[in-house]
């Protein structure tokens, strides 16, 4: 690694103001760009999963979340939802097999690891191709909604450590993460739903797409609240595994894992709050009529 003489924090700032740049303009771009990135994530993503699972003496399959990530990728990518279930249903037993023919101990643990990795580093972050291509009638995309969401996800980690480390007290999940405090979660929560409704004004007033007042206050809480979330469930994997980072690949961050576990939870959270309560609202209203008629 170069050094350019910074402190940790300053390498932390400008490792994360790069990589946010970077994500930021494959989102924007969409297509290929954003395909491009999700494949980066998955690989390096599930890689360091599994070395997390090494140091507990697990060995989930890598070829087997490969394959499954890449099947999972190409039926996403060309909006194949019908496929979505046999390709789960197959890699699945695919990981059984593994563990029959090739396998070695703990055999049922690296099953269970293996189908995890599938869903964790792979189905999950791939929401993303969803939520950025969602459109409707109102809303030509959703790239609006993932720009809010990344917002708050980054305005979390802004806000849980800078008040976290000038007012926490009371600890979060000592056992899982001791630095993490009550009065952090509750400030990370604050800025973010606060850089969401900045955000949803900027989409109201400069790019006149109307959105409801309402809609960029659950976009951010939903957002703070499942990147929180993501993050402890990382930090649980870690500490079992009686590892500090899940590598060593981002400076200042540790591993790739330990940057985007707060996303990992949040993308799909946030696609199905979009799709069914933003974008596609008919079946409230369906459900409201049906409840008027019986009465």
């Amino acid at each position: 690694m170069i050094d350019l003489g910074l402190n940790k924090n300053a390498v932390r700032m400008l490792t994360g103001f790069i990589m946010g740049t970077i994500v930021m303009l494959c989102i924007i771009q969409g297509g290929l760009a954003l395909l491009g990135l999700l494949i980066f994530m998955l690989i390096v993503g599930s890689r360091e999963y599994v070395k997390i699972l090494n140091h507990k003496g697990f060995y989930p399959s890598l070829k087997v979340i490969y394959l499954t990530e890449a099947i999972l990728t190409t039926v996403v990518y060309f909006k194949r939802f019908d496929l979505v279930a046999i390709t789960l249903t197959i890699c699945a037993m695919c990981s059984f097999m593994w563990v029959l023919f090739v396998g070695r101990q703990p055999y049922i643990a690296n099953v269970a690891t293996t189908l995890l990795g599938m869903v964790y580093c792979g189905w999950f972050p791939l929401h993303l191709i969803f939520l950025r291509d969602l459109s409707s009638a109102q809303y030509d995309s959703g790239l609006g909604f993932v720009v809010m969401m990344f917002t708050a996800i980054l305005m979390t980690d802004v806000g849980c450590y800078y008040v976290g480390t000038k007012f926490g007290k009371h600890k979060l999940a000592p056992v899982i993460s001791p630095n993490k405090t009550i009065e952090g979660s509750v400030g990370g929560m604050f800025f973010a739903i606060l850089g969401a409704i900045i955000i949803g004004l900027y989409i109201d007033k400069l790019l006149h797409i109307s959105i409801r007042w309402y809609i960029p206050i659950f976009v951010g809480l939903i957002s703070t609240v499942f990147a929180q979330i993501g993050d402890l469930c990382e930090s649980l994997l870690k500490r079992d595994a009686g590892v500090k980072d899940s590598g060593s690949s981002l400076p200042g961050h540790g591993g790739f894992l330990d940057r985007t576990d707060s996303f990992i939870f949040t993308i799909p959270i946030m696609y199905y709050f979009c799709k069914c309560f933003v974008f596609h609202t008919e079946w409230i209203s369906t459900c409201i009529n049906y409840v008027k008629g019986l009465f």
